[in-house]
């Protein structure tokens, strides 16, 4: 179990990457191919248009089989994802900036074997090395100054996971019925599902309301934000939430392990099961049913 001290610490280190990332390069996990020119296989484009907000809006939509997982990767821009009936998972993208090009800035996607992950990727400058777009954490994607945003917006089928990461912007899931991970650095976080969750940022709150909490473990963390966490009733897991400045409040209750205090607990909810770990340093900690 951590130590206060080195939550604080390892906060600190946060605070420090979060400012860096907002004001200049960025590694966030981005593959190979230009959206306007080649689609990955079975997928449906709609080509670009101008809407009366005179943003590029982008559309494609893919046949992903439930198990697998449609991830997003961008740097300037929210993140939102809502449920559909259909089988089909839908990607939308608005590109804008004050003094950047936004033609400057390309989707890419990538098909493996997980699923499809889509990118807003940058132009390289020539140093740092090349922007690419990458499953998961691989990847490489820097700014250089460039301030054009882009905005997506997913549609999710049940069973098919979401994965979203961006730098400056907020992330939002509504009413999933799949896994859910969500990273930011600058914005906050909501998400809800019928399976399981993990999120983190660094100045945002965190909201998540989860139907499971699965066998893997799951962390949320931010720096400066609370965090809310909405769970059914007969939640099984070993718990660790640390705050700094926050309290911590639970409606379950809790078989605690050592000492227990309002910014440090340590114990099991039900008959205990995967980590389920929760830590801020400026906001407390709500576990709701």
């Amino acid at each position: 179990m951590h130590t206060l001290d080195q939550i604080v610490a390892a906060r600190a280190r946060a605070v420090v990457f979060g400012a860096l990332a907002a004001v200049a390069a960025v590694t966030v996990g981005f593959s190979v191919g230009d959206a306007s020119a080649s689609s990955p296989k079975g997928a449906a484009t709609t080509p670009s248009a101008q809407d009366a907000a005179d943003q590029e809006n982008l559309h494609w939509s893919w046949a992903i089989a439930a198990g697998k997982t449609i991830e997003i990767k961008g740097v300037n821009g929210t993140v939102r994802a809502r449920r559909t009936p259909g089988n089909r998972v839908e990607v939308r993208a608005w590109k804008h900036a004050r003094r950047s090009d936004p033609e400057s800035v390309t989707i890419e996607f990538v098909e493996h074997a997980g699923g499809v992950t889509v990118c807003a990727v940058y132009p390289s400058s020539g140093f740092g090395g090349k922007n690419t777009c990458e499953p998961g954490e691989a990847g490489h994607m820097q700014t250089h100054n460039n301030d054009v945003v882009v905005d997506f917006e997913v549609l999710v089928p049940a069973g098919v996971g979401f994965t979203a990461r961006t730098v400056n912007g907020s992330v939002e899931a509504e009413s999933l019925a799949g896994p859910i991970v969500a990273h930011t650095v600058n914005g906050h976080i909501e998400v809800s599902t019928t399976r399981q969750a993990e999120a983190s940022t660094v100045n945002g709150s965190i909201t998540a309301r989860l139907g499971a909490t699965g066998s893997s473990g799951l962390d949320f963390s931010t720096v400066n934000g609370s965090i809310t966490l909405d769970m059914p009733g007969n939640v099984d897991a070993d718990l660790r939430a640390a705050t700094v400045n926050g309290r911590i409040e639970s409606d379950f209750p809790i078989m605690v392990k050592g000492s227990i205090s309002r910014h440090r607990i340590e114990g099991t909810l039900g008959k205990g099961g995967a980590r389920l770990q929760l830590e801020t340093v400026n906001g407390s900690i709500h576990l709701r049913k």
